[in-house]
């Protein structure tokens, strides 16, 4: 990661009002249309589950602001960024799991597909919570929710790392859909950065 020059951002009279809020996150939930998405992933024989991962974050890496962070109270740009995702475990608890960004969708299911399985070989529940080059995901696959708030511990804000959850798989006129929600640090992004994100998972999502 480098340091940001905040000094000479388009927004750093944004940065400057947000940064010091007790809760400077910001939560927008929509819908996305994922049929070609889930077609591919049976005809390639793909997760539909890490196939919506790669998806978020292949287009997270793709735009800037998703890929700064706050430390000492500085802003850095990494170069790519990571995802650490919530597993369910057998007993119905959940334990995290880690995904390296990859190239390309393949490469990443087959590689998330290994460390789910070498996740299950001996679950343990370890969160990063202070490694700052993640994404945090989450999956709700039991409710198509239109709204979600997360956990928070209160310092989050001094890191300023995005959360991401998909919901449960619904249909609309013979259009699956997923509901999509992104939390993120206001005076590192607006929400005409987080519809870009929508857009570009869209875009994907269609062209394959």
């Amino acid at each position: 990661m480098k340091q940001f020059d905040v000094e000479n951002w388009s927004r750093n009279s944004q940065y400057e009002f947000f940064k010091d809020y007790q809760d400077p996150f910001f939560n927008v939930t929509s819908n996305l249309e994922v049929t070609n998405l889930y077609s591919f992933c049976k005809k390639h024989h793909l997760s539909f589950s890490l196939a919506c991962i790669y998806v978020a974050l292949k287009c997270m890496n793709e735009l800037e602001e998703f890929k700064l962070r706050i430390h000492n109270e500085k802003v850095y740009l990494f170069d790519s960024i990571d995802i650490g995702s919530t597993i369910l475990n057998d007993d119905n608890t959940f334990s995290f799991c880690y995904f390296k960004y990859q190239s390309s969708i393949f490469d990443f299911d087959k590689k998330g597909k290994e460390v789910i399985e070498n996740h299950k070989a001996g679950v343990k529940f370890e969160p990063k919570e202070n490694t700052l080059g993640l994404v945090h995901c989450s999956t709700l696959p039991w409710i198509s929710f239109t709204s979600i708030k997360h956990a928070r511990r209160g310092d989050e804000n001094g890191m300023g790392i995005p959360k991401i959850i998909f919901g449960k798989i619904f249909e609309e006129k013979n259009i699956k859909k997923t509901p999509f929600s992104v939390e993120a640090h206001h005076a590192l992004m607006d929400g005409y950065h987080v519809s870009l994100l929508y857009t570009k998972m869209q875009q994907f999502i269609d062209q394959l």
